[in-house]
């Protein structure tokens, strides 16, 4: 086939909007609203692990029926069970019900269906892109974080409504969530045999200039590397998960308004999805070697600036910081996405990449542990001395690590 005939930029567009809407997710702090008059807050807390969990359960089962099952089917299933957990949460608006309910129908549900879309529409859009993947990754990723900040604030204003109120939002969002997803099911496809792409720059040297090897998912779980990765990550994104959790009440502790406070949520938004598409375009640019540096040091900066503003109470210095902390969080779905390919081989992509997504299930606890430590010691710095020490750590490791070791 014709390099003429190559047409991919458009299909990238619609894996944006496909996780723009998935992404919804993480907006978990808003859709809850209509659910405190019924719930404590450790059972919401309770139901935002188990759609994590069940988001990365999603994603390996995606991966797993990946060589059986197209992602047209994959994405029309995730647009059915989205649509049915959202319906389903709809009813208990009103009347609450055993919590029991809820864990199923969001948690269950909806986590299940959106690692499955998750997983199939970045798996499958890079395909179209083996000379560009991490800016692939990274515009597809930053639709998905930037959900939060706009289709979260679009589901805010519409449940505050009096006319529409939160039931009518969680069915308009069913609705909406799962026609996107069954449009995108028709158009997000692998390319036809034959296709020819351009080939990939040569911007680094050493192993990225190697020939990359192809390894099973049941071959990567047996390296050394594989494990190294995967404790890096762990410890370099306990600065994002907690920066995340606790933005609100940091921001009050160093002087800041509560309105401001919220304002800073927003901001912390943008600079997630910020480093998520910068990350992608380093990696093309520059290359792995040099991106990785950049992203071993904006891990190590961001808490350490927090812990500055701890203990000065400086309000620049805490939102500077956080800001650091989730510019470099965006780098890490970004990374582990090149990472699962360079480290690992493209043919098995997609449940390589969910694997190493797992690391999202242990992550959805730092929030309990920062909260615990914070009741302890009555404030954040013990904590975030902590995440410091960790982030710096995992950061070295990621520096350090190479392809083919």
């Amino acid at each position: 086939m014709e390099n003429k005939k190559l047409v991919r930029w458009p299909r990238l567009v619609v894996g944006f909007i496909a996780l723009l809407f998935a992404g919804i997710v993480y907006a978990w702090s808003i859709m809850k609203a209509p659910f405190f008059a019924y719930y404590d807050a450790t059972q919401l807390g309770f139901n935002y692990t188990l759609t994590i969990i069940l988001l990365c359960l999603g994603g390996c089962v995606s991966g797993l029926v990946s060589k059986k099952c197209s992602s047209t089917l994959r994405l029309s299933v995730s647009a059915v069970l989205i649509f049915a957990g959202f319906l389903i949460v709809s009813r208990l608006v009103d009347g609450g019900g055993p919590a029991i309910r809820l864990y199923l129908a969001y948690g269950v549900l909806v986590g299940l269906g959106i690692g499955v879309v998750f997983n199939a529409a970045i798996a499958t859009t890079n395909l179209w892109f083996p000379d560009k993947q991490g800016l692939c990754s990274g515009v597809l990723l930053t639709g998905f974080g930037l959900s939060s900040f706009i289709i979260g604030r679009i589901a805010d204003t519409m449940g505050r409504s009096e006319a529409i109120g939160w039931k009518n939002t969680y069915v308009i969002f069913a609705i909406l969530i799962g026609v996107v997803l069954l449009i995108a099911a028709q158009l997000i496809k692998p390319p036809p045999e034959g296709m020819v792409f351009p080939a990939p720059k040569k911007s680094g040297k050493g192993a990225e200039t190697r020939e990359i090897k192809e390894f099973s998912t049941r071959e990567m779980i047996k390296r050394p590397l594989f494990y190294v990765t995967f404790i890096s990550t762990a410890l370099i994104i306990v600065s994002g998960s907690a920066a995340f959790s606790f933005a609100t009440d940091i921001v009050t502790d160093v002087g800041g308004t509560t309105n401001f406070a919220v304002t800073t949520v927003g901001i912390l938004a943008v600079f997630n999805s910020l480093g998520r598409l910068v990350s992608g375009w380093l990696f093309d640019k520059v290359g792995l070697i040099k991106t990785k540096i950049v992203y071993g040091a904006f891990n190590f900066l961001g808490p350490l600036t927090v812990v500055v503003a701890l203990v000065t109470s400086s309000l620049f210095f805490g939102v500077t910081g956080l800001c650091l902390c989730s510019f470099a969080y965006g780098f890490t779905p970004t990374a582990n996405s090149v990472f699962a390919t360079r480290f690992f081989g493209p043919k098995y992509f997609s449940l390589n990449y969910a694997v190493i997504n797992m690391i999202l299930i242990p992550a959805s606890f730092t929030a309990t542990l920062v909260g615990w430590l914070k009741d302890t010691t009555d404030g954040f710095l013990a904590a975030f001395i902590i995440i410091a020490a960790l982030a710096t750590a995992g950061s070295i490791i990621v520096v350090c690590l190479r392809s083919h070791k």
